[in-house]
């Protein structure tokens, strides 16, 4: 599929920058893509919306402050090179944190990061924190080993010096409210630099109608990654390489999930990170041929879905807008169908919903 496939125009008015000032007060759209036909409606209508025999698998996953401030410090040798020397290693530089590989190691995209050198350092807050650059990688990935130099650990200082990482096209330095409103209610596993918008229109008292229809829940983990602020730079979709992003799931969670499979009740994925742990973790059982739809563990999600894609496990979907040309609309449009997604979105448009992860959102069944 070529990827102008999937454009469509927006206003740039209609990009929420900031939450509405309670959760559940945004718009919801219901779009049947058996039909084709879709509804505008409000998030709160959601539990009346359900039949009650529905399965919710949310992402527990915590959005870490990733965005880290710093100074450089220079090569971490005795004798820095001529061309280290002429440069001026005063300057502030921004990391972002995007993945972790174990406890004092991050994968990380550094700006201005082209002149920045294996064994660089990078000093953060009052020296509390620093950062080493261990090795480069593609697309100007650098890969840090971070320590403390005071009584707390690498993520309490991460937690303390970082700023919410929001998305670029929220045109605005993030506020302390963001480190509570670009968070949704139920997350408890930290490691993601970006939140699973979808979630982050449930309150406590949603949960406990949806409940109180009969519906049932469970968790899973998937810590977002680059793959969420990476735009496809190929023409054709098939040829863009996704990134892969860390997931587990409980035993508890993949016995919930196998169950409302074999009493063929829906299972609602709260978000497109659900869908692709649900998807990976099933393409991965059924590569074992092990006989099982879907196991618990931890996985890397590899999986890249687009249009034509089956699904194994989702029915349907609740999840915000995504952007033109991108990934996310491409797992979207594979789910719903390209030209009744485009349509939706249209009307979307048309109608003034709010885009993007601080928007409104849609439920496709």
């Amino acid at each position: 599929m070529r990827v102008e496939e999937l454009d469509y125009k927006l206003p740039s008015v209609l990009i929420a920058q900031r939450p509405l000032s309670e959760r559940d007060a945004s718009r919801m759209l219901l779009l049947d893509r058996q039909a084709g036909l879709w509804g505008d409606h409000q998030f709160r209508e959601l539990p009346e919306l359900l039949r009650g025999d529905e399965l919710l698998v949310f992402n527990n996953a915590r959005v870490l402050p990733a965005r880290l401030f710093g100074r450089r410090l220079g090569v971490h040798s005795q004798r820095p090179s001529r061309k280290t020397k002429r440069e001026n290693l005063t300057g502030t530089v921004e990391v972002l944190l995007t993945r972790a590989f174990g406890e004092d190691c991050w994968e990380t995209l550094v700006r201005p990061g082209r002149k920045m050198h294996v064994g660089e350092r990078v000093l953060f807050g009052n020296g509390e924190l620093e950062g080493e650059i261990l090795s480069r990688g593609e697309l100007g990935l650098r890969k840090f080993r971070f320590r403390s130099s005071n009584e707390l650990s690498i993520e309490a200082n991460i937690e303390k010096l970082g700023h919410v990482p929001l998305p670029p096209y929220i045109d605005r330095p993030d506020e302390e409210s963001d480190r509570e409103r670009y968070q949704t209610i139920y997350a408890s596993r930290p490691g993601a630099v970006a939140a699973p918008t979808a979630g982050l229109h449930f309150t406590p008292k949603i949960l406990e109608r949806i409940r109180q229809r009969g519906c049932e829940t469970c968790e899973v983990t998937l810590n977002v990654g680059l793959g969420t602020f990476q735009p496809v730079h190929t023409e054709m979709l098939e040829e863009h390489k996704i990134h892969s992003e860390s997931y587990e799931i409980s035993g508890e969670a993949a016995e919930r999930i196998l169950r409302a499979k074999r009493e063929k009740r829906p299972v609602l994925s709260v978000g497109t990170t659900v869908v692709r742990t649900l998807e990976d973790a099933a393409a991965r059982s059924a590569n074992t041929r092990s006989g099982g739809l879907l196991r618990s563990g931890h996985g890397e999600a590899q999986l890249f879905i687009v249009p034509g894609y089956k699904f194994q496990i989702v029915d349907m979907l609740l999840t915000n807008f995504h952007l033109p040309k991108s990934t996310l609309l491409a797992l979207v449009a594979s789910f719903a169908g390209k030209e009744k997604i485009l349509a939706a979105y249209a009307h979307a448009v048309e109608a003034r919903y709010r885009f993007y992860s601080y928007g409104d959102c849609i439920l496709i069944r």
